[in-house]
């Protein structure tokens, strides 16, 4: 995989770290591959991309949490980088046994942000994961976006809701002392739970996911959220059109029509 420009990278994560300060919601829509990379940086509105582990790894032959080698996680996020003039974000997940060093080859290839995921792993050791991340950053010279991941609520089983919420607080609070920019809390969440997890992260500092039957995006940015991204409910919702595309030319339905040539 060919190695990007120090500087390009730098002004890059320079331009995503602006996007999740800007006070627009910054929507996010997660790639797999280099075509479906270039089909939504070419579409209105798209100021940059993020990818998702999860279709990466499914691309590739692969179950999601960390089956996939990291040589090709990187590989493909480099690919994407390459492909694009938008800064790229790249999940990659817990950080495949090394956060600092994997989150250094991910800029060595041009991404300028991630999502580590913490896994509830015990705090200290969680934060040691964005300290490292933070530092790789820094030793690289790029002011690297890092979206922390606390897994509190789609880990939270049949525990007390309210032991949950504090604990999404607890570790995002400790993410943001570590040098994190952005805390993500996946999870089917409410309303009330977005707005007590802004008070108590951060106006602004809060990233959620989206998908079927989620809190819609312009409520999102009068709640304080500063980012949304949509993890693999997009590659799955192209699935989902390409599975009825299928059945209807099966049987021997006509091809449908406006379909684009896109590069």
């Amino acid at each position: 995989m060919t190695l990007i420009d120090p500087a390009s990278t730098a002004g890059r994560a320079a331009e995503l770290l602006r996007l999740h300060t800007d006070p627009e919601l910054l929507v996010l829509v997660n790639v797999w591959d280099v075509a479906s990379a270039r089909v939504v940086a070419a579409g209105p509105g798209c100021r940059a991309l993020a990818t998702a582990s999860h279709s990466i790894a499914a691309t590739l032959g692969y179950r999601d949490g960390e089956h996939i080698p990291v040589d090709l996680m990187i590989d493909m996020v480099g690919r994407i980088v390459a492909a694009v003039d938008v800064p790229v974000t790249a999940d990659l997940e817990a950080g495949y046994g090394d956060a600092g060093e994997t989150v250094r080859r991910a800029i060595a290839v041009g991404v300028v942000g991630a999502n580590i995921e913490d896994q509830m792993k015990p705090l200290p050791d969680a934060v040691a994961a964005v300290t490292a991340v933070v530092a790789a950053g820094a030793a690289e010279g790029v002011p690297f976006v890092l979206n922390a991941r606390t897994d509190a609520f789609i880990r939270a089983a049949d525990r007390d809701p309210a032991a949950v919420l504090a604990d999404a607080i607890e570790r995002g609070r400790a993410f943001l002392d570590a040098g994190a920019s952005c805390v993500f809390v996946p999870g089917a969440l409410d309303e009330p739970t977005v707005e007590a997890l802004v008070a108590g992260i951060g106006e602004r500092k809060v990233s959620v996911i989206g998908g079927p039957g989620r809190i819609p995006p312009d409520r999102l940015a009068g709640l304080g959220v500063a980012r949304l991204s949509y993890g693999p409910w997009s590659q799955r919702a192209v699935l989902t059109r390409l599975a009825e595309l299928a059945q209807d030319l099966h049987a021997c339905g006509g091809f449908p029509e406006g379909v684009q040539v896109l590069n």
